[in-house]
């Protein structure tokens, strides 16, 4: 290289300008740069070209057709440049073919030396082995004659000679030699391919030791080697599974179950006409035909399968034990259930219930002095309720009616007796507050007949006992009632299996989460198992029982609290132990999803007829939107039965939802979206929800006590109804004469006959008794003075507004329209 590298640039003489530029850069750094300029070639076309023969002429063409500015010669260049091009292809074709023809016929080649190797073995072996028994033949005839020689005295001239003959032996040393050869070449051309045999010396003397391959190992390690000599694809056996198919599946997850790559998956289902991705959800009977078409048996399976992992166990007589009762407190609302629960446990309750009334669902437990163990259920008394009460006398064993007896039997105390037969328990009536100077327990007695409810002071068969929960009268013979009557029942489980348990009452705690109070009915229910109630699944992380103290363990008709639930379940659910978290998942997610179709489909019109029926109706219902937020799941449920029963034809209030916990920014923001007030039973709301409902006008009203809810929203929607309008007769007048007044019209000379006639009022003209024109006073004067109104007997002039149809004979009806405020009963 020369000394000037770098700074000149090669190039035609006069094709281009060198020159240098100075490039700066940062920090004060420069570096010259060289730069070539060049000219662009314009070939122009030579004035004696176009003579320039026959040949230039018929390359370039028709002139005609020839770009602008492209001689004959450059015409030319082109044709025979796209000449070669085909030709460069056409070769290229051909050896293509020429290279596939070669590599077919050097497989097949292969295959022919391959087979002919083969042949060539087996004819060496069948050799061989026919050389073999044939030296094996003459041995043996050589011994014979050595033994008959043996036996045979030989003459000695012969003797002699013998030795100078080659002897017998000697054939053996030939085989021998022979055998060695064999194996000396076989050693140059070992290729494995009888290493892996098993012969019958092998497996007698066991020379080889260890554990030797099977021979259909051998065999598909020769059919893979004959297939990769052939130059063919070494193909897996095909393994056909049994495929669970449910309604709606995934692609990928076919994919898994058949063991497929997805990418095959996808590609068939394209190539049936469905472009759709792995991620993307089949239908049952595409997937059966993708299924088929790879050669696998599909097996149908519903979504409601998932549920039978939950097993209805029958259990068998002898792993059955004894329980403590359930024990159900019902009856009328402050007719002392819960103090009388507060004796038996020497507890105080009440002092902690609003307004002293029970408005939650309790679950006790009660060692009483004899060692017995029994189980308390305490409902509510309020009308509001029901539920409440109804999933009481479902769980339970024994009911425990508590009737006042300076009250005697009231509503609740029907809808107890009637919650008690349909659950089909038996009864103890405990007759409470004898203590009191006008208690009638005879009274009592008397009125429970009228329900078919005989107790055995009546001849009967219901047990009864005078209570008091204030002196603690009577409450020994009340525990001795229960556990004859437990005794009677002869109440068994099984604790030794997976646990089953009613929930009585679920709430959303601050501190610990969604809580559930639920009833152990068989089985145990320990600390770690994995479970799913209703829609909500989870995992026992503690137990608690009534006293706060935690349980690691709780068998049959054990009330406890559950912590460790992803949700707030439904009060009444039932609680299932499954095995695993994926069983309980799938569980929750399929209840979740059938209940949110039932919904969807209990608020959907079926048809545009009904949709339309359904908008007529409503287009004339005032509704009252509100938002419920309650402490645990049976007061919102209350709450929400309580407000389906406020309102009629015209204005009825709609629960946009109803939950436990506190107070949200969600719920403000669903209920400044609606404009609907927020009514909080037992909660609070958190500050940024108390902060956004200042902010945005969201009235957030708090009730303790479920009585002051219903009346409030009562009274609200009373607001919403029309006003009642009334007519009040104020007086009649009769027309004497009609007089026609320039710039009035006509004008009634009247006598006022009843009342009074006011300007302000309403009016009616009756002729013959008939109604011919409602409407209002134009004037109403007295001699010549406007005036408000007019006595009776005295005469006035009176003009209509907008009406001039008037006749002496005719009577006026005076009437006044009064607005009354309507209620809901």
């Amino acid at each position: 290289m020369s000394d000037t590298d770098g700074k000149k640039t090669l190039g035609l003489r006069g094709g281009s300008r060198p020159g240098n530029v100075k490039q700066s850069f940062s920090h004060g750094r420069t570096k010259n740069v060289v730069v070539e300029t060049k000219r662009k070639r314009v070939v122009v076309p030579k004035p004696g070209a176009g003579k320039g023969g026959s040949s230039g002429v018929s390359a370039g063409g028709d002139p005609s057709r020839r770009p602008a500015g492209i001689s004959d010669a450059e015409m030319a260049r082109r044709l025979k440049a796209v000449q070669a091009a085909k030709a460069r292809e056409a070769e290229e074709a051909a050896a293509r073919a020429a290279e596939e023809k070669a590599r077919a016929e050097e497989r097949e080649r292969r295959r022919a030396e391959a087979e002919a190797k083969e042949r060539e073995e087996k004819e060496r072996e069948e050799r061989a082995k026919a050389k073999a028994e044939e030296e094996e033949r003459k041995r043996r005839e050589a011994e014979e004659a050595a033994k008959r020689a043996a036996a045979e005295p030989a003459p000695a001239p012969q003797a002699r000679t013998a030795p100078n003959k080659p002897a017998p032996a000697a054939t053996p040393r030939k085989t021998d030699r022979e055998r060695d050869q064999r194996q000396t070449r076989g050693k140059g051309r070992d290729d494995g391919r009888r290493s892996g045999k098993l012969t019958l010396n092998q497996a007698l003397s066991g020379g080889e030791g260890g554990r030797q391959r099977s021979m259909a190992a051998m065999k598909r390690k020769q059919e893979r080697a004959r297939q990769k000599a052939m130059g063919g694809q070494v193909e897996r056996e095909k393994v056909v599974r049994d495929v669970q198919v449910p309604e709606a599946i995934v692609v990928s997850e076919l994919a898994n179950r058949m063991s497929e790559k997805v990418g095959e998956v996808v590609k068939a289902l394209m190539n049936n006409g469905m472009m759709v991705t792995q991620n993307q959800t089949i239908d049952a009977d595409t997937a059966e035909l993708i299924v088929e078409e790879f050669g696998h048996k599909i097996v149908r399976v519903s979504d409601a399968d998932v549920e039978d992992v939950i097993q209805q166990v029958e259990d068998e007589e002898g792993d059955l034990e004894g329980r403590p009762p359930v024990i159900t407190i019902m009856g009328h609302v402050d007719h002392g259930k819960t103090s009388l629960l507060d004796a038996i446990r020497d507890a105080k309750v009440v002092a902690g219930e609003a307004g002293g009334i029970t408005q939650h669902i309790g679950a006790y437990q009660v060692k009483t002095e004899s060692g017995a163990v029994l189980s308390f259920l305490d409902t509510p008394g309020h009308a509001a309720f029901t539920s409440m009460r109804s999933r009481g006398a479902q769980v339970t064993d024994i009911v425990v009616l508590v009737v006042a007896a300076d009250d005697a039997v009231m509503p609740q105390t029907i809808e107890a007796i009637n919650h008690a037969k349909a659950a089909e328990v038996p009864m103890i009536v405990a007759i409470n507050k004898v203590d009191k100077p006008d208690a009638n327990p005879d009274k009592v007695r008397t009125d429970l007949l009228q329900h078919e409810v005989i107790v055995e002071k009546m001849s009967g068969e219901v047990q009864d006992v005078e209570v008091s929960a204030i002196t603690g009268q009577g409450l020994d013979d009340l525990l001795e009632a229960i556990a004859l009557q437990a005794e009677i029942l002869e109440l068994k489980a099984n604790p030794d299996r997976s646990a089953q348990a009613a929930v009585i009452e679920a709430k959303l705690d601050v501190g610990r989460g969604p809580v559930a109070t639920v009833l152990v009915q068989t089985g145990t229910l320990k600390q770690g198992d994995i479970f799913v109630v209703g829609e909500q699944w989870g995992k026992v992380r503690a137990m608690e029982n009534d006293k706060g103290e935690r349980m690691k363990s709780a068998g049959p008709s054990v009330p406890v609290e559950v912590l460790g639930l992803n949700g707030t379940p439904e009060a009444g659910d039932v609680l299932n132990v499954v095995e695993t978290e994926a069983q309980a998942r799938e569980i929750a997610e399929y209840r979740e999803k059938a209940a949110k179709d039932k919904r969807a489909a209990a608020g959907a019109a079926t048809t545009l007829e009904q949709l339309m029926a359904n908008a007529k109706a409503d287009e004339n219902v005032s509704e009252l939107p509100i938002l419920v937020k309650a402490d645990v799941q049976g007061s919102a449920e209350a709450i929400v039965q309580a407000m389906e029963k406020i309102g009629n034809d015209e204005v009825r209030v709609r629960v946009l939802h109803s939950g436990v916990g506190a107070i949200t920014e969600t719920d403000v923001g669903l209920a400044e979206a609606s404009g609907a007030p927020i009514m909080g039973f037992n909660v609070r709301a958190n500050a940024p929800a108390r902060n956004t409902a200042n902010q945005k006008g969201v009235e957030i009203r708090y009730y303790s006590v479920i009585y002051d809810l219903v009346d409030d929203v009562k009274a609200a929607a009373s607001g919403l109804l029309s006003a009642e309008i009334r007519e009040n007769f104020i007086g009649y007048a009769e027309i004497k004469e009609v007089f026609k007044v320039s710039g009035v019209g006509k004008v009634a000379g009247c006598l006022v006959t009843e009342g009074v006639a006011r300007r302000s009022a309403g009016v009616r003209l009756l002729r013959d008794n008939v109604v011919i024109h409602e409407g209002t006073l134009k004037t109403l004067k007295r001699f010549k003075d406007e005036v408000a109104e007019v006595q009776s007997g005295q005469e006035c002039g009176m003009a209509f507004e907008n009406y001039e149809d008037i006749r002496a004979g005719d009577v006026i009806e005076i009437f006044e329209r009064e607005e009354v405020t309507r209620t809901l009963d």
